[in-house]
């Protein structure tokens, strides 16, 4: 760096702080990119620092929105315009592109090397992975590039993902790709979602945004339960597959006094016990599938049943009218094996944001409005059975006796069983 370019850096004292921590900071990032002698964003990273050190003397945002789009678009583009520009003129524009990853986040060192190749030529060199909606967000760009960025990267074969009151960039985990505990597809029940409203993503026509999110088992590994409108968790409806050889190799290995302190006695419903002999059991009716259990044992020992299939939730979010919401049990146990299950996952998708569209009020989550009319009016309209599973805590709820509850639960999972042909006096 030349002595004249050093000059010309804005001097950042409150920003050099976030530097001095234990942790890694955003601040070196942005400052290895405005060093970049001779890169034609290196002036914008300048002039961003220096605004956003401005941002922090004065405890005030500068960021403006405004309209941004690339033809034939409606969302996709974040736009960020400065308030004060004309101090800091090379970051004026500072607009996002938000950019679907592959499904299960699978990519190639060369796709990575190209995008990078994209944005030092049209943006600020600035990509994170990812953001919270599982977009690739390609951060700083003027209004004038935006259009050539995109076409760059459409022709490598990516697609803008979701912006404003529209449906969202959908995650998925890497599931079965390389996970042993994955209990569906999750990278074919995330494409056939999104592939079917592709639409409802491009061009924003819903009362707010609305996220799926595909997780392969209950460690839930992309959040999709308190962060998705519609989240789909792998689980498993048999009894967990329990390798006793495993079960001592682990316990030999660890000992039998951390076994039990650190598998034994975290089960939240007591549904393990070690024998004497070092072997599990397993009281199946009791498990709640927390995953804590394979987790720490490994696939060696546990794995999940051979009955796969998941839980819909629906409904969670971050605080917006009625604060934060966790996903409500809407369906226990949805197969999916065949064509026509994942077909009929479509169809639920398809019903449930026709209702969001044609019901919701505006800038209100699925979760909220759900809040706001009651579940059972809710389960009428997407005509599915109430279930007793959909009940949060029933034995400590003032509106429910604890008999009746149970008696009508038990009536419930009989018939159901009854329906599944299964043999109720045995089980």
């Amino acid at each position: 760096m030349s002595q004249e370019e050093a000059k010309s850096q804005h001097p950042t004292p409150m920003l050099d702080q976030l530097e001095s921590g234990p942790w890694p900071s955003f601040v070196t990032g942005l400052k290895r990119l405005r060093d970049n002698a001779g890169a034609a964003y290196a002036p914008m990273m300048n002039d961003l620092l220096g605004q956003l050190e401005h941002s922090y003397e004065e405890r005030t945002g500068y960021w403006k929105g405004g309209t941004v789009s690339v033809v034939g678009y409606g969302g996709g583009v974040i736009p960020r315009f400065s308030e004060v520009g004309a101090k800091y003129p090379a970051s004026k524009e500072f607009h996002t592109l938000r950019v679907q990853p592959p499904a299960g986040m699978h990519y190639d060192t060369d796709v990575l090397r190209q995008m990078c190749d994209v944005w030092e030529k049209y943006g600020s060199g600035l990509i994170a992975f990812h953001g919270q909606s599982g977009d690739i967000m390609f951060q700083g760009c003027s209004s004038e590039n935006v259009q050539p960025a995109f076409d760059a990267l459409n022709e490598m074969g990516f697609d803008l993902g979701g912006a404003g009151p529209a449906l969202r960039t959908s995650m998925s985990c890497v599931g079965h790709a390389r996970c042993e505990l994955s209990c569906y597809d999750e990278v074919r029940a995330h494409r056939e979602v999104i592939n079917e409203f592709l639409d409802e993503m491009h061009r924003p026509a819903l009362p707010y945004k609305f996220k799926f999110k595909f997780s392969g088992c209950g460690n839930d590994c992309v959040n999709a339960i308190h962060r998705a409108d519609f989240a789909v968790i792998g689980t498993w409806r048999d009894d967990m597959k329990v390798n006793q050889d495993g079960v001592k190799a682990y316990v030999a290995r660890v000992g039998r006094k951390y076994a039990i302190d650190s598998v034994i006695a975290m089960c939240p419903t007591r549904a393990l016990s070690l024998n004497d002999d070092d072997t599990l059991d397993v009281d199946n009716k009791s498990c709640v599938r927390c995953m804590h259990c394979l987790n720490v044992m490994g696939g060696k020992a546990l794995q999940p049943g051979d009955d796969r299939g998941a839980t819909i939730l629906v409904g969670g979010k971050r605080a917006l009218k009625v604060g934060d919401l966790m996903g409500i049990n809407l369906i226990p146990f949805f197969k999916l094996v065949t064509d026509e299950d994942y077909q009929n996952l479509v169809d639920l998708a398809r019903r449930m944001m026709e209702f969001f569209a044609d019901n919701a009020l505006e800038h209100e989550r699925i979760g909220e409005t759900i809040d706001r009319i009651g579940l059972p009016a809710f389960l009428e309209a997407m005509e599915i059975e109430p279930d007793p599973n959909m009940v949060n805590h029933p034995r400590t709820s003032c509106y429910v006796r604890t008999d009746d509850f149970t008696d009508e639960a038990e009536k419930y999972f009989e018939r159901k069983a009854r329906e599944a042909g299964l043999d109720v006096a045995a089980d």
